[in-house]
């Protein structure tokens, strides 16, 4: 049975789109260097806003390209209120 690895990735804001190939850069790395198979994103300081959405879609789609699951912890009701508008609730939350 292969151990359960899991690392919290904080994703602090404003972020702008050009942040976003970085971000997904970062996440991808540590979850390599620690061998990660669960992230944990916490995103108590990102805005409601479309390119947050944006960057948590894509780090979810960067984990599961390295076989990682993710979860995320925080963020304002409107954040989860927006995730959920455009039909990521299932996904993101």
């Amino acid at each position: 049975m292969t151990e359960q690895t899991t690392i919290s990735f904080v994703v602090r804001g404003p972020i702008a789109r050009p942040d976003l190939p970085g971000l997904c850069d970062r996440l991808r790395d540590r979850i390599a260097q620690r061998n990660a198979t669960h992230v944990v994103c916490e995103i108590g300081s990102l805005a409601a806003d479309a390119i947050a959405v944006d960057a948590l879609a894509r780090l979810r789609l960067e984990a599961c390209r390295c076989r990682c699951s993710v979860s995320v912890e925080g963020g304002s009701e409107d954040l989860q209120d927006l995730i959920a508008f455009v039909g990521l609730r299932d996904v993101l939350l």
